[in-house]
């Protein structure tokens, strides 16, 4: 990882840091000048060069960890968009959807992350059709970067009078928002929507157009956001979220065209792929990529996903392994 100090002084965590490794070598060149000018300050030069260098790698050292958490945090980043969208399977598919959205809610509390709603829809129900959220926490992408695809949920819906078994699905996204991206928007491709937020509390709500739904004309992506209390604030969400749903896309379809090569799918994000099945009445959760299954799917159900989370890092790791040998 080599120093490039002009972009370092642009970045506030390392700005300061590059200023004074950049004064040093300042320092270091001009003593090194004097002593092509005088050969008798070789002993005392020869003292201030080692000091100079004791405190140039203190400094780079300090900068290169810095450097490598940016790194590590592009990657990985700390804030994600969670999606759930009901899939076939009706009234039941819509209760499901609404189910796991509050699993993976009762899992950020256990990991202290904040959690946001951007936007829903909801079923007649109480179901959910579509949601949104907004999580930031440490590690978030990470932990949850490998629940991207279907989810399928079978049991005996309490409506069911002859008591059969019912299968629906939800299916699931986890975008990262990244503060680099390779995607660009072209203004010409964009679609822009305003209406009147809806909830309780606050005057502006449903008196002032704040929500916003952006559309990208060539691929057919919408987002809604309606956090916000101003337009300004929603529009750049949304734009954030369409972003990173642009960049999605262009992954799938890369990671598609090698995916004939893959032995295992983990890490693939692909949303129309089945990746796991709760079955309530034999009390199993089955990952089909690692197929791998766990009991206590109330508790999963509550929250408790670090055991099956664990197991798809593990999962991913050696499949990276696999294909690197």
């Amino acid at each position: 990882m080599d120093l490039d100090l002009a972009e370092l002084k642009k970045n506030y965590k390392t700005s300061y840091l590059a200023t004074e490794y950049e004064n040093l070598l300042a320092e270091e060149n001009k003593i090194k000048s004097m002593l092509t000018e005088d050969p008798d300050m070789t002993e005392l030069a020869k003292e201030e060069l080692e000091s100079l260098k004791i405190q140039k790698d203190a400094l780079e050292n300090q900068l290169r960890e810095i450097m490598k958490k940016d790194i590590e945090e592009e990657e990985f980043p700390n804030e994600v968009v969670l999606e759930v969208r009901a899939g076939a399977g009706g009234d039941e598919a819509s209760l499901f959807a609404w189910e796991l959205a509050s699993m993976y809610q009762r899992y950020c509390e256990t990991k202290n992350w904040s959690w946001s709603l951007l936007h829903e829809s909801k079923s007649d129900v109480g179901g959910y059709k579509e949601v949104s959220f907004e999580i930031h926490g440490k590690d978030v992408y990470k932990k949850l970067r490998f629940e991207t695809g279907v989810h399928r949920i079978q049991r005996i819906p309490a409506t069911e009078k002859n008591g059969r078994v019912h299968t629906s699905t939800a299916s699931v996204a986890i975008l990262p928002l990244r503060k680099k991206t390779t995607i660009e928007i072209n203004p010409a491709d964009l679609e822009m929507e305003y209406s009147r937020s809806g909830g309780a509390g606050g005057q502006n709500v449903n008196k002032v157009e704040t929500a916003v739904r952006l559309i990208h004309i060539p691929t057919g992506i919408d987002v809604r956001c309606t956090s916000e209390r101003s337009q300004l604030k929603n529009r750049e969400k949304a734009m954030a979220i369409l972003i990173s749903k642009l960049q999605a896309k262009k992954d799938e379809e890369e990671a598609k065209k090698y995916s004939d090569h893959r032995k295992n799918q983990i890490g693939t994000a692909d949303r129309s792929e089945k990746i796991r099945t709760y079955n309530f009445p034999q009390d199993r959760i089955t990952d089909h990529r690692l197929k791998q299954s766990w009991s206590n799917i109330y508790g999963i159900m509550e929250g408790d996903l670090d055991d099956m989370l664990e197991a798809l890092e593990v999962g991913a790791v050696g499949t990276e392994e696999e294909e690197q040998s």
